[in-house]
């Protein structure tokens, strides 16, 4: 017999799948912001993503860092409103923050709103750094610990309570990439801690990269031990539901990130520095190593986006929207930019050329998608009773889709 949350997976699956699915309700804006999920923040996410993609692109011509910074106010701005709109549902709606931090699916999205924030302190750093003060460090020194601080208190949390609620038991067979989310905000801490090291004076910068390696290792490791549970799922039970394949492309941001981090982190380590002082060679030897291993690790990612690709491409016709198409984007903005820097480092000629064509990639389907997003909220196939990530959580969802309560 299934447990409560097989269950829970077979009925979102059925009423995903329903082709009896009533459509154009001309549901009232109150009820649709009762749905205004976590997994909403996957667009300001991704809009930060491509700032911090054309800020680093190689490839450089008059007007690119105006249209970044166009995107990272854009960001900056939906990630505001967002965060009313959330906000709004939970003071509205009693009860419905306790049952997003709960719901077996929706408290999955809970770190994208962590996630956003670091993005946006990224972009913070690489648009604002160059037109601010001496206080513009110390600021994002404060930021970057809090940051770190809150990403570890989330997966600590996030992760305990998925591990001791027998109500919400996670089975192989719903396994997706989602899962990773929890571990990704204090993972990303290491991609922030390289992007603000460099500015920091060494006795600041040290423990900043410290931090990193240390954010970096332990979402890398939990992330490739929960691989195996991924790869396991497609061998036994096939590929996702088409609509829930683009999220397989959080797969690819965890190597790239990982081996975005490491090259960041060891170009920024500090000659002065009493450590490394004493050890004449010790940055050199620990450049080649995050070079190489970054290298090494861009192979998984490169794996993991032609199986995705390749799954997307499979179901599109079978697919209608869903706010999981955005981590077609972000993940892939960070294996463009991990190639950046590989480029970079290796000294090549043609790996920047790839590169900046890669660049295109993410920037077409960030518009791809948001065209979908805004047709879907206009067409009420998002932000409706039983479209979004907090589907099974209202009993009044359940009967008018006709699935029945669990034995």
């Amino acid at each position: 017999m299934h447990n409560r949350r097989g269950w829970e997976i077979e009925k979102a699956a059925a009423v995903e799948e329903s082709s009896d699915e009533p459509r154009g309700s001309n549901a009232s804006l109150r009820v649709r912001q009762r749905h205004f999920t976590w997994a909403q923040f996957t667009f300001p996410l991704s809009t930060g993503g491509i700032a911090l993609l054309l800020a680093a692109t190689p490839h450089r011509f008059t007007g690119l860092d105006t249209i970044g910074t166009i995107f990272f106010i854009f960001a900056l701005a939906v990630f505001v409103l967002w965060t009313a709109a959330i906000t709004f549902r939970f003071v509205t709606n009693p009860g419905t923050l306790k049952q997003s931090l709960v719901h077996p699916t929706e408290a999955l999205f809970v770190p994208t709103f962590l996630i956003s924030v670091a993005n946006l302190l990224g972009c913070t750093q690489s648009y604002g750094a160059q037109h601010c003060g001496p206080w513009f460090d110390v600021a994002m020194r404060i930021c970057f610990w809090i940051y770190v601080a809150l990403g570890f208190i989330a997966a600590v949390l996030q992760y305990l309570y998925l591990f001791a609620a027998p109500a919400e038991r996670l089975t192989i067979q719903s396994m997706a990439p989602a899962w990773l989310l929890p571990v990704f905000p204090i993972m990303i801490g290491g991609t922030l801690a390289q992007l603000i090291a460099p500015s920091q004076s060494s006795s600041q910068r040290m423990p900043i990269i410290v931090a990193g390696v240390s954010c970096q290792g332990l979402g890398w490791i939990v992330a490739f031990l929960m691989y195996a549970a991924y790869l396991q799922r497609p061998m036994a039970y096939g590929l996702p539901v088409p609509n829930l394949r683009p999220g397989m492309s959080i797969s690819v941001g965890l190597p790239s990130f990982t081996g975005l981090a490491l090259i960041g982190l060891s170009e920024a380590l500090p000659a002065d520095y009493g450590y490394f002082s004493k050890r004449y060679f010790a940055i050199e030897i620990l450049q080649t190593m995050a070079d190489f291993t970054a290298i090494f690790l861009w192979m998984l990612a490169f794996w993991f986006f032609c199986v995705t690709a390749i799954a997307v491409v499979a179901g599109l016709r079978k697919m209608n929207f869903h706010l999981i198409w955005w981590g077609l984007v972000f993940p892939n903005v960070g294996f463009a930019i991990a190639t950046i820097k590989t480029g970079q480092q290796l000294q090549s000629e043609a790996i920047p050329w790839v590169s900046s064509v890669m660049t295109i990639l993410p920037v077409a389907l960030w518009m791809f998608v948001l065209a979908a997003h805004v047709r879907a909220v206009l067409s009420e196939e998002s932000m409706m009773p039983g479209k979004d990530e907090d589907k099974v959580c209202f009993k009044e969802d359940d009967e008018k889709h006709g699935v029945p309560a669990p034995p």
